[in-house]
Formats: structure tokens, sequence, C-alpha cells
């Protein structure tokens, strides 16, 4: 499932998961419903797929230089001739470090901002319809 359709980005790659014997199919998403995030589910075993969410702008500025603070950090690399995204995931149940192509993930990315440019998400949401929901939900 490649492509995108207008407000939504999806696009599958191949990763290198450090400890892992094959690469691992990942998922990568976007929803101009939600601009600030993108989502990545990671297949696991038995067709199991484990979803993250990360900062879309943390995800650009990583792949031109080391990005992040908290669990989710990334940066450019070069290994082996070839140009990567190494993409470190980390939680109290454990952690995981990606590691993707890094014109795939341009690819990507680009396909988002055409999508909604940084710094045009606010006016991709409606935030009084986000904060009415917020509300109707605390309501009991």
């Amino acid at each position: 499932m490649n492509g995108d359709t207008g407000d939504t980005v999806a696009q599958d790659m191949f990763a290198l998961l450090h400890q892992a014997a094959a690469p691992v199919v990942t998922r990568w998403s976007y929803s101009s419903a939600d601009p600030y995030a993108v989502k990545v589910a990671i297949q696991g075993r038995g067709k199991r797929w484990v979803e993250w969410i990360m900062a879309r702008d943390l995800l650009v500025a990583g792949l031109s230089g080391p990005n992040g603070i908290g669990d989710v950090r990334v940066r450019p690399e070069r290994t082996h001739d070839w140009d990567v995204v190494l993409i470190e995931i980390c939680s109290p149940d454990g952690q995981a470090l990606l590691e993707v192509d890094l014109d795939l993930m341009q690819h990507f990315v680009d396909a988002t901002l055409e999508a909604v440019p940084l710094g045009g998400e606010s006016a991709a949401v409606d935030m009084d319809a986000e904060i009415e929901k917020i509300t109707r939900s605390c309501a009991g």
C-alpha cells in the first residue's frame, strides 16, 4: 500500500531492525487530519503490527542531523556505503533501532510536506472542534 491520496500519505519500506536476522516491513503514514504526527507500524512476529507515533518535525529535522531527546530519536548515518536514517525507539517494554534508506524516507517526508507544509499544521486543525471532543469525552 504505497501512495498518497490528497491529504493522506502512506509508504511501506523495508527496514533493518538491529539484532534481527532479516529486514522487517514498516508502514509509514501521515494524514492532514493529524498534521503534527507521523505513524510508523513495524510488522512483528505472526503478522502483528506494533505502532508508534512521532512528531513530523522530529522526522524532518532528523534527516539532516541528530534529533530527539525523548522516546524517539532520529539521525542520518552512512553505513556500508549507504545513506540511511536511524530511528531509535525506546519504551519501558523495550527498544528498537530501525535503519531505513535515506532516499525512501526523504520521498515520504517530501510527500507529507506537499500535503501540509511545515508551519501550516495549525491551519489544518480545527482547534474548537478538538476542544469540544475533549470536553465531551470528559463529561462522562
